[in-house]
């Protein structure tokens, strides 16, 4: 995979960064699962759940995929939410610092397509529920990634794992000077998270 330059910058930055033992221990749930399904040969569909579908969930289905792509595990990789809003302008603007190819289709609620390499299908971002068309309805990992959704969705329906792992909104940080920075620090520790949990797993 030919992963843009300041894509595999990052990339590389990311896997430099610390995971303390008490994430170790969250991430190793889906560690367990992903390596599950690969010793099944067996599909591996991650759905990265928060309320409203718009920051850390994008982050994780974006950041799930590539961290997936750059260790050669082949996975498909969702997002959704208990609300439809839109996927937001300022992690948008994130993604797009971190060197990925951003174009957009539409004005409410539009569609982004998310790219890392000349070589790869994009990603389609956008706010959905979890339920939506473009996600699998069975056979997936719920992923959890807000308190929110974790604590005000008992079930998800399809899911054969429910797995929270939690980050915190960047949103508390709108409209401050350091927005931008907030961001971006909420993306590299997703992305460096989920390059660790990817590092671990044996291929058959």
């Amino acid at each position: 995979m030919n992963f843009y330059p300041i894509v595999l910058q990052h990339i590389k930055t990311a896997e430099e960064l610390p995971i303390f033992e008490r994430r170790r221990e969250v991430l190793q749930v889906l560690i367990d699962y992903i390596q599950k399904k690969i010793d099944l040969k067996e599909t591996i569909n991650l759905n990265f759940i928060c309320t409203h579908n718009s920051r850390r969930s994008q982050f994780s289905q974006i950041w799930g995929k590539v961290a997936a792509e750059y260790h050669g595990i082949p996975i498909n990789s969702y997002s959704g939410g208990v609300e439809v809003t839109a996927f937001n302008e300022r992690a948008v603007a994130s993604i797009k610092r971190f060197g990925f190819n951003v174009s957009k289709e539409g004005e409410v609620n539009p569609k982004y397509f998310v790219r890392y390499s000349d070589d790869s299908d994009p990603i389609v971002a956008f706010s959905k529920l979890y339920e939506d068309d473009a996600n699998t309805s069975t056979g997936f990992a719920a992923i959890m990634t807000c308190s929110h959704a974790d604590e005000n969705c008992p079930s998800i329906p399809g899911a054969e794992a429910r797995i929270p792992v939690r980050y915190e909104d960047p949103k508390a940080f709108d409209d401050t000077d350091q927005e931008a920075e907030m961001y971006d620090e909420r993306s590299m520790e997703i992305a460096s998270e989920m390059l660790f949990v990817f590092s671990k797993i044996v291929k058959v």
